[in-house]
């Protein structure tokens, strides 16, 4: 190992232009997988445990403190007292933490046994070593990842020979969500933990305001992570990629009640200490998602409750113990908790996202591997470039998006066009492939470590229609963006409709499904393998494509309003169902042009000599009427399979909607300015599909 590799890297390379250099030497790209086997290209050095004397010393220097949410039930504890033998093993279960820890908050003033557990090792022939903080709670209730007993730790990487911290990382909400971690901070900034209320996932706090977390540098404060932008996201900007406190920033997510057996926990008579209100207060609590018909608003934003320090001003002064005196307990148990995951397939499916417990610290590979637990790959290789025992890290596999609300966009007609915001609260993900739900930050979604293959992704949020869609995962390479341009655009539950595509029958080998709206543009693009269905805001005005595997589209026009679903039957493709499209939405657009106008149809409205025989919107409105006619000609040409008369009459269509583009213009005045946008849009989608029924291989 070279010299300079001994360093505390504040002297040898900063931050920024370590990430400068990750950036441009192309670090950043497909990276950042959670999991040892996914980030690192080889095996790190083993490790050793640190004298008793040594990790002791260790321990009380970075000995953190943690703030927790004014709402918290669950403080940091010791295990043992809910100690029990099962066939000469000892174990620590579920039912017994719960109901015994609720007891005796309740009769105290102070939470009980409050304390921090450590455990600290050295890589060999190495100056770096790491102590950690293990944090024990007794319960856990994070919307839909609640479970018995809770384990939270924070990794302190540090040089022996320096004496300097290299890298903080604070464990975030399980193994698929990117930690927060901040690379060489100063020498003299204790660790602090914000605990999120209920996860106890962990924040940290290293800039002026103790009790806050900053994702980004403001007005002079350092941002409390180091990790890098979200790569293969546009949408959402420079954000870096870390798990926060959503009560701390801009967003929030409402907690839901656990359940066993079908029934809340506080009614299961195993449990008899625990009630109602033992869980997370009702002003942040729905009973799950699907009560709500909006996303929520007022949520109580975070506020600090209690100081748990080791030594100092703190509110409650914990234990500093290591957790060898722990390690005789062999299991933390307790069944199966569920929450309800709704999936919009044509026939609606559920599926409960849950974890049974939080596992047990000192059989977990980061107990003897710290390393492992580094989810920023431009950390780890910047730890591989001071010393020899960490390896460099690989590419690994990443499922990003963003999460959109589709609203009613104001440049519509009421009911015929949608807009794309930015969603006022948190959503959760879940990828089929694993056990445990991902929660969004700040609207963003990143599910690490995703096996290679094909998956389904589903997400929920409160007051929210589920969206589901398949994605293939790719272990090498950029992230795999999900959505539509990596945004997933959900619907308020009030305003869903859910439009299902029934496959049979149909003789295309359909592949792909595709949602548009004439304003918002394509919400949802997806593969397709037989039935499926996806929620849309009845606000809009759609175009449903489906693409078979000769590359053959097929469209459909559906127009919401007060339904409350609506199913495609038999979705063909080819040019009788775009020219059917075609003459469907010109149609619409000359009954919408009239109503508007307040014209009546007549018996004269007809075509003379390929000219309509009016002017403005009367002239406008027959030349959409003969360019449905014309269209739906095509299409019975089409189904007749008759090439030569198809493309006759797709070009009179076409012609017809070039003349009413024409004519929007002299007819704008004489219309509301959203009905004038409205047909402009219109006009649009039909000479595309009209120019597509043109090149069709499949009448």
């Amino acid at each position: 190992m070279s010299d300079e590799s001994t360093g505390s890297g504040v002297q040898d390379l900063s931050r920024r232009d370590l990430l400068k250099l990750a950036a441009g030497a192309g670090v950043v790209g497909g990276s950042g997988a959670l999991g040892w086997q996914f980030l690192q290209s080889g095996p790190d050095a083993p490790t050793e445990t640190l004298p008793p004397e040594e990790a002791r010393a260790l321990a009380e220097t970075y000995a953190p403190e943690v703030y927790f949410d004014s709402h918290e039930k669950w403080y940091p504890t010791d295990p043992r007292p809910y100690e029990s033998d099962r066939d000469g093993e000892t174990i620590v279960d579920g039912f017994t933490a719960l109901n015994d820890y609720t007891k005796a908050a309740e009769s105290s003033e102070q939470p009980p046994d409050p304390a921090v557990f450590y455990n600290a090792v050295a890589y060999e022939d190495s100056p770096l070593a790491v102590v950690q903080f293990w944090l024990y709670s007794a319960f856990d209730q994070f919307t839909t990842n609640f479970h018995w007993h809770d384990w939270e730790v924070l990794h302190v990487f540090h040089d022996r020979e320096t004496e300097q911290p290299q890298l903080y990382v604070a464990s975030a909400h399980g193994r698929s969500v990117p930690n927060n971690e901040f690379l060489d901070p100063e020498p003299s900034a204790q660790p602090r933990i914000l605990t999120e209320l209920a996860s106890h996932s962990s924040g940290l706090s290293l800039n002026e305001r103790a009790d806050s977390f900053q994702r980004i540098s403001l007005g002079g404060d350092i941002a409390d992570i180091t990790n890098l932008t979200v790569d293969g996201l546009e949408s959402i900007g420079e954000l870096p990629i870390a798990y926060g406190l959503p009560r701390d920033e801009s967003f929030r997510l409402p907690y839901s009640v656990p359940e066993l057996d079908g029934a809340p926990v506080y009614q299961d008579d195993r449990l008899p200490a625990v009630g109602q209100d033992s869980l997370v207060d009702d002003s942040l609590t729905v009973g799950d998602f699907s009560q709500l018909l909006s996303p929520p608003s007022g949520l109580p934003e975070r506020e600090t409750g209690q100081l748990f320090s080791f030594e100092g001003d703190g509110d409650v002064t914990y234990e500093l113990l290591p957790t060898t005196e722990l390690e005789h307990i062999s299991e933390f148990t307790g069944p199966q908790l569920s929450f309800e995951f709704t999936i919009p397939e044509f026939a609606e499916d559920r599926i409960a996202g849950h974890i049974t417990t939080a596992g047990t610290p000192w059989k977990d590979e980061r107990y003897e591997k710290p390393a492992a637990d580094i989810t920023e790959p431009v950390h780890r290789a910047e730890l591989a470039r001071r010393y020899d025992a960490i390896a460099e890290p690989s590419g690994a596999s990443r499922l990003v998006a963003a999460v959109g609300q589709t609203v009613q966009d104001t440049d519509a007609p009421d009911g015929e066009g949608v807009t794309t915001e930015e969603p006022t609260v948190e959503t959760v993900a879940l990828v089929e492939s694993e056990p445990t739900a991902v929660p969004s930050f700040n609207g963003v979604i990143v599910a690490q470590d995703v096996p290679e293959g094909d998956h389904r992704l589903t997400v929920n949020g409160p007051g929210y229609a589920p969206h589901s869609e398949q994605v293939t995962v790719e272990e090498r390479g950029p992230p795999t963006v999900a959505g539509v341009d990596g945004t997933i655009a959900l619907p308020a539950r009030e305003n869903a409709v859910k439009l299902g595509v029934d496959t049979e029958g149909t003789d295309a080998d359909l592949e792909t499904l595709a949602v548009e709206d004439d304003f918002g543009g394509r919400l949802y693009d997806a593969p397709l393998d037989g039935p499926d269905a996806v929620y849309v805001d009845r606000n809009g005005a759609y175009t449903t494509e489906v693409v078979d595997s000769d590359g053959e589209r097929g469209a459909f026009r559906v127009n919401p309003g007060e339904e409350e679903s609506r199913t495609i039957e038999r979705p063909d493709t080819g040019a009788a169902s775009l020219a059917a499209f075609v003459a469907d939405v010109s149609s619409e657009t000359a009954t919408s042009v009239r109503d508007a106008a307040d014209i009546e149809g007549d018996s004269d409205d007809d075509y003379q000599g390929g000219q309509p025989d009016a002017s403005g919107v009367k002239g406008l409105a027959q030349a959409l009427e003969a360019a449905s006619d014309a269209a739906r000609r095509a299409a019975e040409q089409a189904q007749k399979g008759d090439r030569g008369g198809t493309d006759q009459r797709l070009e009179t269509a076409r012609a017809r909607l070039a003349d009413a583009a024409e004519r929007l213009a002299e007819a704008r005045g004489d219309l509301p300015e959203t009905v004038g946008n409205a047909v402009e849009k219109r006009l649009e989608q039909g000479t595309r599909r009209a120019r597509q029924a043109r090149e069709a291989g499949k009448l």
